[in-house]
């Protein structure tokens, strides 16, 4: 027991220790990000006898609408607390850019959620470079939906593209669960999609109540009365490596094995790679890129 209240003192000791040096160092980003705003950037006038190069403090709570006593407090370190909303309108007065908004959150020991509304529709030319490398192994860039952003050729060879006209971004749920069931590459259909379910299922706690989301959960549902059964079994399941049968009508059976990396700058999107299990699968994928020279 005594090892035990030891243990529980020091982490105490240190969780206030760290929450001591926190409040220093939000004091002195706050002055630095104020500093570099003018007034111009925010519409104001300049005004006389401006002592400061940025923004005062008083103009900095007023455009954010909250007390400037309380942004006072803020500014010089004070323990007090601040909620997601209020860092949100200092962030936007501030012009804090992702990174920097995100560091601003950690430093007022607030938990971060991205703008949801921002998601991803694309990936920048690093990370199709990327995914390009890794030919003749299959890859795709999703999001946390199942939306794909990018692919590489040996993806398209093994798998079918679907434009999903009328939908939007081409997504794998929605070509799985409306394919007729002889035309779905998943060979073990009945085992694959309930574990896929189950992962947007734990993705979509962070996103409960966003049209983009709501949306897709009503519109495949109402289209297919399997998506509807799994997901109301409120599985839920989060992403790692497996081996996955697809099957090819020009090759057959190919046994890969997925594994998500995720992706720097895009905390909700994923490479997934898929790798030959076997020497017969690594054969087959093999064919499928020399079938594409033809």
């Amino acid at each position: 027991m005594g090892d035990v209240t030891t243990m529980t003192a020091t982490t105490n000791t240190t969780g206030a220790a760290a929450h001591h040096r926190r409040r220093p160092e939000l004091a002195a980003f706050l002055r630095s990000r104020r500093a570099r705003v003018t007034p111009a950037d925010v519409g104001m006038p300049p005004g006389l006898r401006r002592r400061t190069p940025g923004l005062r403090r008083e103009e900095v709570a007023q455009l954010s609408g909250v007390g400037v006593t309380w942004y006072t407090w803020l500014e010089q370190g004070r323990p007090i607390n601040a909620s997601a909303q209020v860092l949100d309108a200092v962030a936007r007065t501030l012009r804090l850019d992702r990174p920097e908004r995100e560091h601003l959150y950690h430093l007022a020991e607030v938990p971060y959620a991205p703008d949801r509304q921002e998601g991803a529709e694309h990936v920048g030319p690093e990370i199709q470079g990327i995914i390009d490398a890794l030919d003749p192994h299959p890859a795709v860039v999703y999001n946390e939906r199942y939306d794909v952003l990018a692919t590489n050729h040996a993806y398209r060879d093994l798998f079918a593209r679907h434009d999903m006209k009328g939908f939007g971004l081409r997504n794998v749920l929605w070509n799985l669960f409306t394919l007729p069931e002889p035309d779905c590459p998943l060979v073990f259909r009945d085992s694959e999609l309930p574990l896929m379910v189950a992962q947007l299922r734990g993705a979509y706690g962070r996103h409960v109540g966003e049209p983009a989301w709501e949306s897709f959960i009503h519109r495949l549902s109402a289209v297919s009365d399997y998506f509807t059964e799994l997901w109301e079994s409120g599985n839920v399941r989060p992403p790692g490596p497996r081996v996955k049968t697809f099957r090819h009508k020009a090759v057959g059976e190919v046994r890969m094995t997925s594994v998500s990396l995720s992706i720097n700058g895009m905390p909700e999107c994923r490479i997934v790679a898929y790798t030959p299990n076997d020497e017969e699968s690594r054969q087959r994928i093999e064919a499928l890129r020399k079938r594409r020279g033809h």
